[in-house]
């Protein structure tokens, strides 16, 4: 078996062009969707991805508000920065690059975003909200994933999901969207406690890999024809690659295909849909503000 390759690249790009369309609307009645960014710091991995969210923007015909600050920011600038982004009406979503320098609390920043203006889904009203299934702003990379488990054709309706990992960002949010009755997945966790993961992964129906552990999940992990999704992004040392080292994910991509049904790349895979799903979130956020 040769699982089928789900492209995360040409789903973005689908729904890109679909959002492309709400923005020339938006805009032909005065708004155009805008989307705040803050960096604080260098961390060469937040700088690439900023510089993509950016790029994305500007192709989708939406406002980028790029603020980079030095890593020697205090708490209270950066908090002053969200709060600046709130009050501004051309400013539609805030996105606080993530991980902050250790002497910034994330909690305090993130609770400081407007609600209306979370548009990666992170605070405690739109967290809340997603748990009561109702109307909220997403998670990104959780909302990209049950975009591409419907794009690779697979039922999701009393399937058995396993999720690798629990963070805040992926693990607990997605755990929650699988388990909503539209979707109807019954689901399994695995963690660093779990003992004998394998035994739970086997029986994975839809297996999504987010635990941030290079190559975790191995063939003999996978239920034949199970849909593998690869949510990790690590990078391992590679004397061969001219910058000694190479992106991998959670998943042995090679070995897992000759066994899984379907299976997301990295890089190309869950990356690419959680940029499309942020512009998703600030069209929805503009639209809302302009009562369409």
């Amino acid at each position: 078996m040769s699982a089928i390759v789900i492209d995360g690249k040409k789903l973005a790009g689908d729904i890109r062009g679909q959002l492309a369309e709400r923005v020339k609307a938006l805009a032909a009645s005065g708004t155009v969707p805008g989307l705040a960014v803050i960096l604080v710091g260098e961390d060469p991995a937040s700088v690439s991805y900023v510089t993509a969210k950016e790029r994305a923007c500007d192709e989708a015909g939406m406002k980028s508000f790029e603020r980079r600050l030095s890593a020697q920011s205090t708490e209270d600038e950066v908090v002053a920065l969200v709060r600046a982004f709130n009050a501004d009406p051309a400013v539609h979503g805030i996105l606080v690059q993530l991980p902050l320098p250790k002497h910034i609390s994330e909690k305090r920043v993130i609770d400081t975003i407007h609600p209306d203006k979370d548009v990666d889904g992170f605070t405690p009203i739109n967290i809340g909200k997603m748990l009561l299934g109702e109307p909220c702003f997403l998670p990104c990379t959780p909302h990209g994933i049950i975009k591409l488990i419907e794009r690779a054709g697979v039922s999701t309706k009393g399937a058995h999901a396993v999720v690798v990992g629990r963070s805040n960002i992926v693990g607990k949010p997605l755990v929650n969207l699988l388990i909503r009755k539209d979707i109807n997945a019954t689901v399994t966790v695995c963690h660093t406690g779990t003992k004998d993961m394998g035994y739970h992964t086997r029986q994975a129906d839809i297996l999504v890999a987010c635990a941030g552990v290079p190559e975790l999940i191995t063939a003999d992990m996978v239920k034949p024809g199970a849909c593998v999704i690869d949510v990790g992004v690590n990078r391992v040392d590679d004397p061969t690659k001219a910058k000694g080292w190479r992106l991998v994910g959670d998943v042995d991509f090679r070995g897992v295909s000759e066994v899984a049904g379907s299976i997301t790349p990295v890089p190309g895979g869950v990356g690419p849909m959680t940029i499309t799903m942020l512009l998703f979130n600030t069209v929805e956020s503009a639209e809302r503000a302009a009562g369409k």
